[in-house]
C-alpha cells in the first residue's frame, strides 16, 4: 500500500502522508502501481465528466482539460516539451539532445509541442459524445506505457529523476501492464482501438529513443505520456 501511495504522491498533486514517500524502502517498488494511479486519474476526470454533463460541449471539454493538468501537476508536459526542443535543437547529436533536455527551460518548440497536444486533447474531448469511457482509458493506458517503458528500454541518465524507478520487480510489473491491457479490452471496441493506438505510440516512441539516444530519460517518458493519452482521445473521437 505505501508503493502505491508513493505513485499517487509522484504522479499526482493528491495529498499522501509524508510517510509514504519518504519511508519505502524500495522506491522502484511503485512502478506497478503506475496503471493503477492511472485508474484513479481517469475515476476522478470522469466523476469531473459527470458533474459537468449539462455544460455546452466546448466548456466541458475545457474545464475537464484544466482538472486534467492540475491533477497531474503538468509533470508529463514537462518532459513533452524538453523532449520536442531536444530532439529538434540536438540536431540529431546524442550529447546536444541530452544537454538540451536537462535546459530547463522551454524553447519555441516545446512551447508548440505543448499546445498542439493540448489542443488534439481538447478537440478530442469536445467531439465525444459520452466522454467517461476515454477519461479513464487515456490515463490508465498513459501510465501503463511508463511501466511498459522501464520493462523494455535501457535509461540513460544517470541519476535522472527516473532511476530510482530501476530494479523494479519485472513479474509485478508484467502483472500490472497486463492487467491493464485486460481492463482496457473490456471496454470493448473503444478499448481495442485505444490499446492498437497505446502500442503504436509505444513503438514509434521506443525506436525514437533508441535511435538517437541509445535509451530514454525521464523527460521521454514524460512526452510518452502526453503522446498516448492524446493518440487515445483522438482515435476514440474519431471512432
Amino acid at each position: 500500500m505505501r508503493a502505491l501511495l508513493a505513485a499517487i504522491g509522484f504522479l499526482t498533486r493528491i495529498p499522501v502522508p509524508a510517510y509514504a514517500l519518504s519511508g519505502l524502502s524500495s522506491p522502484s517498488s511503485q512502478l506497478a502501481w503506475y496503471p493503477a494511479v492511472g485508474l484513479l486519474i481517469g475515476g476522478v476526470l470522469a466523476c469531473i465528466a459527470w458533474l459537468l454533463s449539462s455544460a455546452a460541449p466546448l466548456l466541458a471539454a475545457a474545464l475537464l482539460l484544466v482538472a486534467w493538468v492540475a491533477l497531474t501537476g503538468g509533470l508529463h508536459l514537462d518532459g513533452l516539451a524538453d523532449m520536442a526542443d531536444a530532439w529538434v535543437g540536438g540536431l540529431g547529436d546524442r550529447e546536444r539532445t541530452l544537454a538540451i533536455m536537462k535546459d530547463p527551460r522551454s524553447g519555441p518548440m516545446g512551447v508548440a509541442a505543448v499546445v498542439l497536444v493540448l489542443l488534439l486533447k481538447f478537440a478530442a474531448l469536445a467531439s465525444l459524445a459520452h466522454p467517461a469511457t476515454a477519461l479513464w482509458l487515456a490515463p490508465l493506458l498513459g501510465r501503463a506505457v511508463l511501466t511498459a517503458a522501464f520493462m523494455t528500454t535501457p535509461y540513460v541518465r544517470s541519476g535522472g529523476l527516473g532511476s530510482v524507478l530501476l530494479g523494479a520487480s519485472r513479474k509485478a510489473c508484467v502483472i500490472s501492464v497486463t492487467v491493464a491491457l485486460v481492463v482496457a479490452l473490456c471496454a470493448g471496441g473503444a478499448g481495442l482501438r485505444a490499446v492498437i493506438a497505446t502500442l503504436v505510440v509505444l513503438g514509434c516512441w521506443r525506436w525514437s529513443c533508441l535511435h538517437r539516444l541509445g535509451g530514454m530519460t525521464g523527460d521521454t517518458c514524460g512526452a510518452l505520456t502526453e503522446l498516448t493519452e492524446a493518440a487515445v482521445l483522438v482515435v476514440l473521437a474519431l471512432g
